[in-house]
């Protein structure tokens, strides 16, 4: 139960930090939305710093699976593949709201630690796409791959297509990018 309620707190938290602003929301704000006291509240996260540090921590914990599975793989074509796959599936189940908070945060939360942790491990994984001596190129075109993930789900809102054909193209585009075009 301690956990559902904890998740409540942050996908409340995240919602009215994204409409409204990280600034502007207040802890008595996401305790009335809850329908709780802000005593309760407080139970499970003193600060709103706590509450975005809590989502930093869950992204950093999805990574970290991601790395240690990566890690464990030889680097070939078929492993980047899958780790794309992976990723973007982590992403679609629990970071396409937190990215839409953070983009519009940007200013408030540039200097948050735990957010600084979150991108430095996207850069680990970014890195792991690659072997150290491969041509920066071929590493910067892995690496963009990931991020065409990212970009792609914003990109394409513009666009009158479903939520699946957002995944879709954004998945076929980052594949694309992955290749190596002299062969791997």
């Amino acid at each position: 139960m301690r956990e559902d309620t904890r998740a409540k707190i942050q996908e409340i938290a995240l919602r009215l930090f994204t409409e409204q602003g990280y600034e502007a929301t207040s802890l008595r704000e996401i305790a009335e939305e809850l329908g709780v006291t802000k005593a309760a509240l407080y139970y499970h996260f003193k600060t709103k710093d706590d509450i975005v540090a809590s989502l930093a921590a869950d992204r950093i914990a999805e990574q970290d699976e991601i790395l240690a599975w990566l890690r464990s793989q030889p680097k070939t074509a078929e492993t980047r593949k899958e780790l794309l796959l992976r990723y973007a599936d982590q992403l679609e189940r629990s970071h396409h709201d937190l990215g839409r908070f953070l983009e519009r945060n940007q200013t408030s939360l540039r200097d948050h630690p735990t957010i600084k942790a979150m991108r430095t491990r996207m850069l680990e994984v970014a890195e792991e796409l690659s072997a150290p001596d491969d041509p920066v190129g071929l590493r910067l075109r892995r690496s963009m791959a990931l991020f065409a993930l990212h970009w792609g789900m914003w990109l394409t809102q513009q666009y009158d297509i479903t939520d699946e054909e957002r995944r879709e193209v954004s998945r076929s585009v980052a594949l694309e990018i992955l290749e190596d075009p002299c062969g791997d």
